[in-house]
């Protein structure tokens, strides 16, 4: 990678992985759950590379790194969930990111027949339209099938410079 960069920044360049993601670290996200139903059996994992990509078809991106068993298990799938965690589902994230709770255990429910986390500020099962590779990760285009709303959302759960963080004034 060569990029310019001021001479007063410090920063030298091209960069490692590491340096990338911390920097890239410091834009704050929203927190959601991957899913895939495989052959009956359903998967999951925490992400935060999640954004809405159009309002007319519907649809969501999420960005999954190839090596992922979820990289598979979507594009078996031909379709996956999004679950977007509130702030009191921390426990949850970290279920899927492989630091499970000794006692806390979550549970799916089915929308659209797609696998979404029980009690998400928002649960959206989707179809798989494109998939586009993106160096070592690919970028997964859902249409959006069904998706519920809590009407009354706690705040979200944000993650920032690599760890878990709260919205300022957030109920």
């Amino acid at each position: 990678m060569s990029l310019t960069v001021a001479p007063e920044s410090g920063v030298t360049l091209p960069c490692t992985s590491r340096e990338f993601r911390n920097a890239m670290g410091q834009f704050a996200t929203g927190v959601v759950v991957v899913t895939a139903n495989t052959e009956g059996e359903v998967h999951a994992m925490t992400a935060n590379s999640f954004m809405s990509g159009s309002l007319e078809p519907p649809l969501v991106l999420v960005s999954i790194a190839k090596s992922a068993k979820m990289h598979e298990r979507i594009t078996k799938a031909q379709s996956f969930g999004i679950s977007i965690l509130a702030q009191d589902q921390e426990w949850c994230s970290n279920h899927f990111a492989g630091k499970t709770h000794p006692v806390l255990v979550p549970n799916f429910v089915q929308l659209e027949h797609i696998p979404v986390v029980e009690g998400a500020n928002v649960q959206v099962a989707t179809v798989l339209r494109h998939a586009y590779e993106c160096g070592d990760h690919t970028l997964f285009v859902g249409e959006v099938t069904a998706l519920v709303q809590d009407q009354g959302p706690a705040p979200p759960l944000v993650f920032h410079a690599g760890k878990y963080a709260a919205i300022a004034g957030a109920n």
